[in-house]
This record gives C-alpha cells, structure tokens and sequence, in this order.
C-alpha cells in the first residue's frame, strides 16, 4: 500500500432508525474492535469522533486503563491497537490532522444502497497508486447523515453476503473488520 489510510467512526451527525440527525453513544467495544481491526490492518489512526466532551473523555479514560494502566500491561496486544485511537469532536478535526480537507481523500461506507458506488476491488487498486492519505469513514445508529456522505469523495459499496438472505444488519465492528480487510488484507 503506497497510501496512508486512516478511519473514522462518526457518532455525529448519523441517522436514527426515522431517518433524523442524532447524536450516538460512544460504546466500549467499538473503541477495542475497531482500533484491533485499524492496527491489525496497517491502519495509521483510529478516529473516534463525537461532539460531547464527556463521551471523548470516556475514550480518554478506556484508552489510558488499556495503555498505561494494569490491562495494558496483563494484554499488551490490546495496548499496541488502543493507541491508534485519537477521540476528535468533528470530521474538520480529523482533516486537521492531515492538513485539512483538501489533503486527504474520504471514503464513506453505507450498509444500503445509496446510489452510484465504488466497488472495493477498485478502491484497493488505488491504495497501491500514489496519491493523498484516505480516511475511511464508518457511521453509527442508522448510518451517516446525508451531508457526510454528500461532502465525500467516494462511496464504497456495501458489504454484501454471498448468500442473500434479506437480512443485513452487521455490527459496526464487522463491517469496518470486512472492508479493512477488503481494502488492505492479503488475500483479497
């Protein structure tokens, strides 16, 4: 991979079952999973971003028992992917830490169809040419807000099974674990 690639998990803004723009909570095994997925993965950042400074605060605090605290010395596994994990309070402070919007490329992910979509097989393909750093977005509750999508520069087809059953509602933690390694994994 020539291309940085970094994620985001968007707790806002983020859609509800009724198609409203919502806040979500900050849960304890998204920070675990998906920071094992991002370093498993080569990932270089694990964006956690969410508006309420007590729910970044809650990240600080799970992270540092996991890194400096007696975990992160009993599951020194768990230490090494935890620090990916960098909490921010918008997507304008993800595309700061790579200079700014126009530095970067964002991917968004959706677990529907949403129209005209980049096929993963292609977006890896690009990972191995030279260009700006990605971030791949992934969003909570019932998916990202249409302006997240809107303001992206690609979005990535949905995962979809090989046996349809009519049934798609995967966890966040295994859609990010299915395109990262789609993305990024040796035997895609």
């Amino acid at each position: 991979m020539k291309r940085r690639l970094a994620i985001a998990l968007l707790h806002y803004p983020v859609l509800d079952g009724k198609g409203a723009v919502v806040t979500t909570a900050i849960t304890n095994l998204d920070v675990h999973d998906l920071a094992r997925s991002a370093r498993t993965y080569g990932a270089s950042d694990y964006f956690l971003v969410h508006p309420i400074a007590a729910q970044r605060g809650l990240v600080d605090r799970i992270c540092e028992h996991w890194r400096d605290g007696s975990s992160g010395r009993r599951i020194p596994d768990r230490k090494l992917a935890l620090e990916l994990v960098r909490p921010v309070s918008s997507l304008d402070e993800v595309f700061s830490a790579f200079g700014g919007r126009t530095e970067v490329e964002v991917w968004v992910t959706a677990a529907r169809e949403l129209g005209p979509s980049r096929r993963l097989s292609e977006a890896r393909a690009d990972l191995d040419k030279e260009g700006k750093p990605v971030i791949v977005v992934f969003g909570t509750g019932w998916g990202l807000a249409g302006e997240v999508i809107d303001g992206a520069d690609a979005l990535l087809e949905p995962i979809r099974a090989a046996a349809m059953t009519g049934y798609s509602h995967l966890s966040v933690r295994a859609a990010c674990a299915i395109v990262l390694d789609r993305l990024l994994g040796a035997g895609s």
